[in-house]
């Protein structure tokens, strides 16, 4: 299952910046709110929407790069495209609240 950034409608701008871990996805502001890498995307979101996620779903688990205010997912298929858009726009969201 291969993720592409640019089917998910209702984000702002973002800069794109590839790195070694994969591709880093920012608001324009500068922080990161989902990085894509080979097998997994890694996205913010809130403690609590983190826990329910990991304990329903096998591919979700605490991120490596947001530790507690994010989750990184395989893409097995656990989760549905729409689930995915959805958590990609909320990270997007916290994002860019956290620059205010």
């Amino acid at each position: 299952m291969v993720f592409d950034i640019h089917e998910v409608s209702g984000i702002g701008e973002f800069v794109e910046k590839n790195e070694r871990r994969g591709a880093l996805y920012s608001v324009p502001e500068g922080r990161v709110f989902l990085i894509v890498g080979p097998n997994t995307i890694e996205v913010r979101t809130d403690e609590k929407l983190g826990r329910l996620l990991s304990g329903k779903y096998e591919s979700v688990m605490e991120s490596r790069y947001f530790g507690k205010g994010g989750i990184e997912i395989v893409m097995s298929g656990q989760l549905s495209d729409n689930e995915i858009a959805d958590l990609v726009r909320l990270s997007y969201n916290l994002t860019k609240e956290m620059e205010k």
